[in-house]
């Protein structure tokens, strides 16, 4: 099995001497222990063309220390990574690789540099003993093992804090070392220090154009450009279940989706249009457990606002098990989807469009007119769809109707957000009212999938014999909140109208 710790440390140039400053005046610090010397020594893997160090990812096999195995550490902000830990063994553990897939695809991973460090190790401890820090020295010998040749050795401090630490705590400790005239370190990692000084540092897999987008197609490809990051970006979170992340994967394919609709006259759609096929079913089986999580959470809170009188018979429990009747195999299936051959052809496919885009005549011009008028388009259909279910009268075409809307509300966000960094204000400001719309929209298809899963529940309810009552009361307090939204729509889409100046 593999752990997970939150690492946030802070790395330095070690102090002239090569001796740790004495740490004993840091506020909160109550003693500075000794804890000894260890010797480490990792090997640290990577594709031949170092993909996973171009994204800021390390996976090592380490001996010696208080943690000898299977390291693979994932950025989340400047000095923050997760660590997941798996036991040592001779080949890399089958579940560090599937994180690391979305990268590594095919490729195969081969020992990149050998670190071996002497580690002079001391506690920072409050009063009570409790640990606020670990401070070591680090004595390095890097030897490059493939891809570089060479060797170097340097000194640092690494300054760790401890599990549920506060982080506020490193400010002090890094006060204390600038005063001892001690600096932070130039490299992010060992690994990144050693790639520098053994060989051609890597090469960023997923980098974004450092050039400003000028032309149409320079915008829509840098927003195409930050979804295709977005979800090779989010594969590991999705398959280690991290909160939101199966969502946020599912936008992504979504926005790239709807530019690629939005913009056909700046994307050749005879190119986008299977990718968008392979979008759409990704999409798809993200939302499997994602949509029955969400459809729970609305009707948990529905029913926890019921008073205590109007709840007859198990309806918790029966909310509960149907809740869970599908999720283990929703996640052995999505976890199959993402080890599957067509999903890694989809980020081939992305990298290649990246990469080669389909440029059509429009992409090389003025982005304010190309773009603007796609958007303007966009917006078009959704006014027709509004249109014709204000037109409506309540019921199921009108729920029919308000549901495309919502659909067309979304791509046209998108567009939008895409169109924003080129149009500025006008844009910004349809993306807000986009949003709004959204909601109601979203509010009302959620009363209506709602109404859906209380007439199942009640007829299972039902059949074993219990009392229906509570689910009836529910139903009717959905209706109230679909006739709320449709209610609240005609002032909203007057608003949203009279914020459009696209």
């Amino acid at each position: 099995m593999a752990d997970t710790k939150r690492e946030i440390e802070r790395k330095y140039e070690a102090a002239a001497g090569n001796e740790l400053p004495d740490l004993t005046r840091v506020g909160g610090v109550s003693a500075v222990v000794d804890k000894g010397l260890a010797q480490l020594d990792a090997t640290y893997y990577d594709t031949v063309d170092q993909r996973l160090a171009g994204a800021s990812l390390t996976l090592r096999r380490r001996t010696g220390g208080a943690d000898a195995g299977w390291h693979l550490k994932l950025p989340v902000s400047e000095g923050v990574r997760d660590e997941i830990h798996a036991p040592l063994s001779d080949t890399v553990p089958g579940y560090l690789s599937s994180l690391v897939r979305s990268r590594v695809r095919d490729a195969e991973l081969v020992p990149l540099v050998r670190l071996r460090s002497a580690r002079d190790i001391r506690h920072l401890v409050d009063a009570e003993g409790t640990l606020l820090a670990e401070v070591s020295l680090d004595r390095v010998r890097a030897e490059r093992l493939s891809g570089g040749a060479g060797a170097t050795e340097w000194t640092e401090i690494e300054v760790e804090l401890a599990d549920d630490g506060d982080p506020a705590f490193l400010d002090k400790v890094d006060k204390a070392l600038r005063k001892a005239g001690v600096s932070r370190s130039s490299s992010p990692s060992k690994l990144a220090r050693a790639l520098e000084e053994t060989g051609a540092p890597a090469a960023r897999t997923t980098a974004r154009d450092d050039e400003p987008p000028v032309t149409a197609g320079d915008h829509v490809l840098a927003y195409v450009r930050v979804q295709r990051d977005a979800i090779v970006d989010l594969d590991p979170a999705v398959r280690r279940d991290v909160f939101d992340s199966v969502h946020s994967m599912r936008v992504a394919t979504r926005r790239l989706r709807s530019t690629f609709r939005s913009f056909a006259k700046v994307l050749d759609r005879d190119v986008t249009d299977p990718i968008a096929d392979d979008l759409k079913w990704l999409a798809g089986e993200l939302g499997v457990d994602r949509d029955r999580e969400v459809l729970t959470e609305h009707l948990t809170t529905a029913l926890s606002e019921l008073p205590r009188t109007l709840v007859s018979g198990p309806v918790q429990g029966r909310l509960k098990t149907w809740s869970n009747e599908r999720r283990g195999g929703a996640r052995n299936r999505l976890i199959t989807v993402l080890d599957c051959d067509r999903y890694l052809r989809l980020l081939n496919a992305l990298d290649a469009l990246v990469a080669d885009p389909p440029l059509l005549k429009a992409a090389a011009k003025d982005p304010a007119k190309v773009i603007a008028k796609a958007v303007r388009k966009d917006f078009g259909k959704v006014a027709d769809l509004v249109g014709q279910a204000l037109d409506l009268p309540p019921g199921h075409d009108r729920d029919v109707a308000m549901h495309e809307a919502r659909k067309k509300t979304k791509r046209t966000r998108y567009a939008a957000e895409a169109a924003a960094p080129a149009l500025g204000k006008p844009a910004e400001s349809l993306v807000k009212a986009m949003k709004s719309l959204q909601t109601v929209l979203g509010d009302h298809q959620d009363t209506v999938m709602a109404r859906e899963t209380l007439r199942e529940l009640s007829a299972t309810a039902y059949a074993a014999k219990e009392n229906s009552f509570t689910y009836g009361v529910l139903y009717g307090r959905e209706e109230q909140r679909a006739a709320a939204a449709e209610a609240a729509l005609p002032e909203l889409w007057r608003s949203v109208q009279g914020q459009v100046r696209i």
